[in-house]
This record gives C-alpha cells, sequence and structure tokens, in this order.
C-alpha cells in the first residue's frame, strides 16, 4: 500500500500511474468496482469541493465500508488522479480531428478544455498538483501538440505557443469555474450575482474616484446581456487573438529563414 508520506517524500515520481499496486487476495465487495468509485468522487467533487473528499464520506455515499475501498485505491490521492483522468476524457478529440485545420482543430481544442474546467472546478488546482499522465490527459496532450506541430512553428517554439493558448485556456476557465461556484455558494445566478457585486461596487463611496475611468467598460459590459454570453465573447475574441499571433510568428519564422531552394 502506498502511504501520503511516501508520496511527500518523492512527489516528483508519485502518481498512481507508475505505481504498481500489490494484489489483493481474495474478492472485492460485490457491486464496487474502481469505476463506480470514481464516478462517485467526480460527483461529490462537483457538488462540494476537494476540501470535503474524504475516504469515509465517499464510502458513504457508495454505501460500503471505507476499508472496502482499499481493494481498488490506496489513497485519497489515488481517487483524485483517476478523477482527474476521467474529466480529461470529456474533451471530444473526434470532434477535434474533424475541425480540418490546424486554427479550427486548436479553437475546439481550447473550447472544450475550457467547459471542462467549467464543469470541474475541483480541476484547476489538480492539474497543477498532479502529474496529468493518465491516458486521457496523455491523448488531449498529444492532441495538443499535432495541432500545434501543424501549425508550421519551429520546434524550439512549439512549447511556446503552446503556453500561449492553454495556460490562458486554464486561467479562464478556472476564473470562469470559480466565479461560478461563488454564485452558487450566495444561492445567485451568476447573472444576479454579477449585477449585484458591479452595482455594491459602482455605488460605494469609497470606489468612487477609481471607477470614474472604469465606468464606459463597465457599460459596455452589461450591454451584452447575460454573463455566459460575456464569457463566450471575450474567450472567442481572446483566442482570435491568440491564433493570429502564432500566424504571425510562422510568418515572420519564413521571412527569417529567407526563400527556400528548389
Amino acid at each position: 500500500m502506498v502511504k501520503a508520506a511516501d508520496r511527500a517524500e518523492n512527489p516528483a515520481r508519485s502518481s498512481v500511474w507508475l505505481e504498481t499496486r500489490a494484489a489483493r487476495s481474495g474478492g472485492g465487495p460485490a457491486g464496487l468496482d474502481r469505476d463506480r468509485i470514481v464516478a462517485a468522487s467526480i460527483r461529490m467533487l462537483d457538488e462540494d469541493g476537494l476540501a470535503k473528499l474524504s475516504m469515509r464520506r465517499l464510502a458513504t455515499e457508495l454505501g460500503v465500508t471505507a476499508m472496502s475501498l482499499y481493494w481498488y485505491v490506496d489513497t485519497k490521492d489515488d481517487i483524485i488522479e483517476f478523477a482527474v483522468d476521467k474529466a480529461y476524457g470529456e474533451v471530444d478529440l473526434a470532434a477535434v480531428d474533424a475541425a480540418g485545420e490546424w486554427q479550427d482543430r486548436l479553437r475546439v481544442l481550447a473550447l472544450d478544455y475550457r467547459r471542462m474546467l467549467v464543469r470541474h472546478a475541483w480541476m484547476s488546482p489538480c492539474a497543477g498538483q498532479y502529474l496529468n499522465i493518465g491516458p486521457n490527459a496523455v491523448a488531449v496532450g498529444q492532441k495538443i501538440h499535432e495541432t500545434i506541430r501543424d501549425t508550421g512553428l519551429s520546434m524550439n517554439r512549439q512549447p511556446s505557443a503552446m503556453s500561449a493558448v492553454f495556460q490562458f485556456v486554464y486561467g479562464y476557465g478556472t476564473i470562469e469555474s470559480q466565479f461560478g461556484r461563488r454564485a452558487a455558494q450566495a444561492g445567485m445566478s451568476q447573472d444576479e450575482f454579477y449585477v449585484d457585486a458591479i452595482k455594491a461596487f459602482r455605488d460605494d463611496p469609497d470606489f468612487v474616484d477609481q471607477v470614474g475611468g472604469m465606468r464606459d467598460l463597465l457599460d459596455e459590459r452589461a450591454s451584452h446581456g447575460g454573463v455566459s454570453v460575456i464569457w463566450d465573447r471575450d474567450f472567442a475574441y481572446a483566442l482570435d487573438v491568440l491564433v493570429a499571433g502564432i500566424e504571425v510568428m510562422v510568418t515572420r519564422e519564413a521571412e527569417a529563414a529567407g526563400p527556400t531552394e528548389t
């Protein structure tokens, strides 16, 4: 069994995907398997977040004893890693392939990745905490690499382009998901929460001078309807800027290399 202390001692090599679990003798509890455990953990993570996930609460959700879970996982970290990879499996790679040109494939990848982060607010911290080397995560990573490779950028520039696009998507999806969670915790829709927060900010006498230079921007954003419209509009335009930037850099590299010999 892998102990939490062992993971802390060597975090660079700590992953359920790198460890060989010792076989348990006999059979596991009837009606329980790893897929069912992971599905229940995702439901709990979506509803309550990382802080409230525990082996005891998960066992109660599944109607089994906490010890029953150890037939299939060694630690709570194992469960989280399995849940993370299951979430990566929601990215529709077939739709990416069907999109055609690299620009369109990149947009499909970015949008699906963002939507996954928003559906699962717990994914953002986990993506930085764990190695993300499960089969679904690796498949998504390979698709990202293939798409960036097809831009025509030189090999030493491809990682930078991947970072520019997908660190943006990660940050955008994180903010969007946390905003949604905060609104839900307040018992409000995102639209209600946004309007109430902006009104409180604009009406507070202590912020009058600070808000002055931002009023045009706040008014412009408020003119676009619901918060979801703003999220989608800003994301699409920012992604277009990044795609255009990659196209410019490809052109620059070609011009710097000069004409090719025939």
